[in-house]
Parts: structure tokens; C-alpha cells; sequence
């Protein structure tokens, strides 16, 4: 049987309250979680608290407290581990940056928090907040980003989870690399 196959009757299985469907469903996408989150590493300052593997389990630990999701498939459980491990990094982040700046009681001017926002793990929290900003002008933009670069789904896979052609996914992430490129030149 092939895989994805595979991966899909087990989440379905999950949904359905088959405990076991679990344990036989984590060995079969633990490398993939695993090729996820060295692809977030990667982009990530060194010295960083987590590990690729530590965060591999802090999305485990996540997905299967998860008894909400109804899963689709495979490209849906992918997405929603790469929104995990995004949503990870970037509480990291900024615990990091509070944690510098005082901790929770620090009092900012607008122009502050735009020079604090670039100090500490720039990149995740810039483009979380870019993606942020884009969503809340095209939500279906913000999500091909998240599913292409951040959950490695390919054109045809995140056409799927999100129910729309190819043709429009591409479309799509053309017009949001185009804009988050500028989105974020311009919060430098």
C-alpha cells in the first residue's frame, strides 16, 4: 500500500477514535516531521534553545493533544504539524525577546516595539507578523505561504488541502513572495 495511503487511513482511523491507528501512524511520518523541522532549524540564529528533535516532540506532543482536528490526509496533517512547529518557534521567540526586555511589564512606544520586534530571532517574528498582516488581507495567500515554505507541501498538495487548482496556488504564491518580500524590506 502506498504510504500516503497508508498515513490518510490512519488519521482517518484516528478521527474515529482508534487509539492504536496513533501508534502505528508516528513511525510512518516521524521522519517526515523530522525533514519539517530541520527545514525550520536551518533558519533559525545558533545557540537556539530547541533542538530539530526537540522540536519534532513539542509538535507531537501537540498534534496529539489535538483531539479536535478532523483529519483529511496526509497534506492536511503536514500542514497543520508546520503550523505547529512555526507557532512553536515563534512563542520561543518571543519569550526570548520579553525575557530581554524585562519580562512582561515593559511599556513601548510604537517606533520601540518596531526596533525591539528586529532584535531578537528577526526573522521568524518579522515574517510571523508579515503573515500575520497578510492574512488578515488574504487569508487564503497567508496559508499557501505556510503550506509551501514552511510545510514543504508541493503546488499539488496544497491545492488539495485547501481545495482550490494548482493553477491558483501558484498564482497565489507568486503575489504573496512578491508582497511578504516588500512587507518585510519595509519593517527593516
Amino acid at each position: 500500500m502506498d504510504q500516503s495511503i497508508a498515513i490518510t487511513d490512519l488519521l482517518l482511523a484516528w478521527n474515529q477514535g482508534d487509539e492504536q491507528a496513533l501508534e502505528r501512524l508516528m513511525p510512518l511520518v516521524h521522519g517526515e516531521l523530522h525533514r519539517l523541522a530541520h527545514r525550520y532549524m536551518k533558519g533559525e540564529r545558533s545557540g537556539h534553545p530547541l533542538q530539530t528533535t526537540a522540536l519534532v516532540n513539542e509538535a507531537y506532543l501537540r498534534l496529539v493533544d489535538s483531539s479536535r482536528v478532523r483529519w483529511q490526509n496526509r497534506a492536511h496533517f503536514f500542514a497543520v504539524s508546520a503550523h505547529l512547529m512555526r507557532r512553536i518557534l515563534v512563542d520561543v521567540a518571543r519569550a526570548r525577546l520579553k525575557r530581554k526586555r524585562g519580562g512582561d511589564f515593559v511599556l513601548l512606544s510604537l517606533d520601540e516595539a518596531l526596533v525591539v520586534t528586529g532584535m531578537a530571532s528577526p526573522d521568524v517574528i518579522a515574517l510571523d507578523d508579515a503573515l500575520k498582516t497578510l492574512a488578515t488581507l488574504d487569508e487564503r495567500k497567508s496559508k499557501v505561504v505556510e503550506l509551501r515554505f514552511f510545510g514543504g507541501l508541493n503546488v499539488k498538495e496544497t491545492a488539495e488541502v485547501l481545495g482550490v487548482s494548482a493553477i491558483t496556488v501558484m498564482r497565489d504564491w507568486a503575489v504573496a513572495k512578491v508582497w511578504l518580500l516588500r512587507e518585510l524590506d519595509r519593517q527593516k
